[in-house]
């Protein structure tokens, strides 16, 4: 145990009061403030911890394997609870939800199949995009609670939409910001705009980086394929 495990099992730890704060009324009953403004505190904590532990470990030379395997394991549990509470909360579509943590499953599988092969798939750009997506998505989305009654999902569309920027009360909210006079609803409007927008590029490269795991995993299963053909081919050769 070191300095940057500890911030990973205080973000681990931290989970299930994310949850409460969010169910239930404990910010209110015992701080007197928002449950929104304060999961959005503990969110942002959280997520620092996460930048910090990896930094703090290379700068100190203290990586370990344990640390390797509780880090993964804390991000997905964060975000995976933000994310269902969101849901319950009706502030997030649950097929996007599914969607997301669908990956995470498929992912994890397909990178511990690929261990017991001796392949080591490492994380891949895409990811640390679809990262800070569903970070922004959730706070965004928490700001658009925090600030009145959530908008109805789609703002009242049949099915998601890409255009979804161009509803009225969108239109509203842009012109009121642009006239220096944002109200709560402005507010609230704008911050499940940017959570919408944000989970919609979080869906995109959850999906993306997926077809990249599997596209390595398949294009070195069948180099190593190669070159265990070659070698066989070389040593029949060699015995003629």
């Amino acid at each position: 145990m070191n300095l940057p495990n500890y911030l990973t099992l205080a973000r681990i730890i931290v989970i299930p009061l994310l949850v409460v704060v969010l169910l239930t009324p404990f910010a209110e009953n015992w701080f007197g403030i928002s449950s929104y403004a304060l999961a959005i505190a503990i969110f942002l904590a959280a997520s620092l911890t996460d930048i910090l532990d990896g930094q703090l470990a290379r700068r100190r030379n203290q990586v370990s394997n344990l640390g390797k395997l509780l880090d993964p394991i804390a991000d997905k549990l964060l975000i995976s609870a933000a994310l269902i509470v969101l849901v319950e909360k009706h502030l997030a579509p649950a097929w996007a939800v599914v969607v997301i943590l669908g990956r995470e499953f498929i992912v994890t599988g397909l990178r511990s199949i690929a261990a017991t092969e001796g392949i080591i798939i490492q994380a891949q750009k895409i990811g640390k995009i679809k990262m800070w997506a569903q970070c922004v998505a959730i706070v965004a989305l928490l700001i658009a609670g925090a600030t009145g009654n959530p908008p109805v999902s789609n703002f009242g569309w049949i099915l998601p939409s890409f255009r979804f920027w161009e509803v009225l009360e969108v239109q509203t909210a842009f012109s009121h910001f642009f006239s220096l006079s944002p109200n709560t609803d402005d507010w609230r409007v704008f911050g499940y705009l940017v959570g919408r927008g944000a989970l919609w590029a979080a869906v995109i490269a959850s999906i993306w980086s997926m077809y990249d795991y599997f596209k390595f995993f398949i294009l070195e299963n069948k180099r190593r394929k190669s070159a265990a053909e070659s070698v066989f081919d070389k040593s029949v050769v060699n015995n003629k």
